[in-house]
């Protein structure tokens, strides 16, 4: 059964555990005039988001579905939504819909430009190109300028069975994670790369209140620093 949690006003984090790995996995849904859904999560979780989303909107309601970059915990479950939901339409980097999902969905994806936004009702969405971060040339992450959301799929990732949101330190977890991800198949699942530091540099400026994080904790607080120090963790480990 999904944990579900209003992380911030309107935004439920919908959250199916993975048991073997001890790594949550979370989908976050927006209500609005077009209710959004980023992450469909996996083809194997689909039921359970589901039954997390229906508890929250008629799912066949959704009006966009988001995710960061092709990658099956992002997308994977995306054409079960899209048949659900019969006036949906993906979201998601114009390199993911040109590259990736335009031949993988049943319906053509919105491609956003870097800075390019979306308005939804009484919310405003700008996305990000974030170019291999967390991973693939197609990354983005979405910022909801109205509240100060950032969807910031698998940045700050740390595992455990963790609080839905946290005001404490998750850079160290996330730093915590990523030494021991190091150390497994899972290592330089954030490439370093000299364009990094200014990615993060301009997502800190967009002086988000709150961080809606993949896996793990989200995070409210002051999301600017903890995006900075992220980006010198990464740095002082794999640059």
């Amino acid at each position: 059964m999904p944990r579900i949690d209003e992380i911030a006003d309107g935004v439920y984090r919908i959250c199916v555990v993975y048991e073997d790995l001890g790594l949550q996995f979370n989908h976050f849904l927006v209500k609005d005039d077009e209710p959004l859904l980023f992450h469909t999560g996996l083809n194997a979780m689909f039921g359970e988001v589901l039954e997390g989303v229906s508890k929250i909107i008629d799912p066949s309601t959704l009006k966009w579905v988001g995710f960061s970059h092709f990658e099956s915990d992002e997308c994977g479950s995306l054409n079960k939504w899209l048949e659900l939901a019969p006036r949906a339409e993906p979201l998601c980097t114009h390199l993911a819909a040109a590259l990736s999902v335009n031949d993988f969905a049943i319906r053509p994806a919105r491609g956003m430009n870097d800075g390019e936004t979306l308005t939804t009702g009484s919310r405003t969405y700008r996305f990000c190109s974030t170019a291999h971060l967390p991973h693939g040339w197609d990354a983005g992450v979405l910022f909801e300028e109205t509240d100060g959301t950032l969807f910031c799929s698998d940045l700050f990732t740390h595992f455990g069975e963790v609080e839905p949101l946290t005001g404490s330190d998750i850079v160290g977890r996330a730093k915590d994670s990523l030494l021991n991800m190091q150390n497994s198949p899972f290592a330089y699942y954030i490439p370093y790369t000299p364009q990094m530091k200014g990615i993060f540099e301009k997502l800190a400026a967009l002086d988000a209140k709150t961080l809606a994080v993949m896996h793990g904790s989200s995070f409210t607080g002051d999301c600017g620093k903890a995006l900075v120090e992220l980006s010198s963790v990464i740095e002082e480990t794999l640059g």
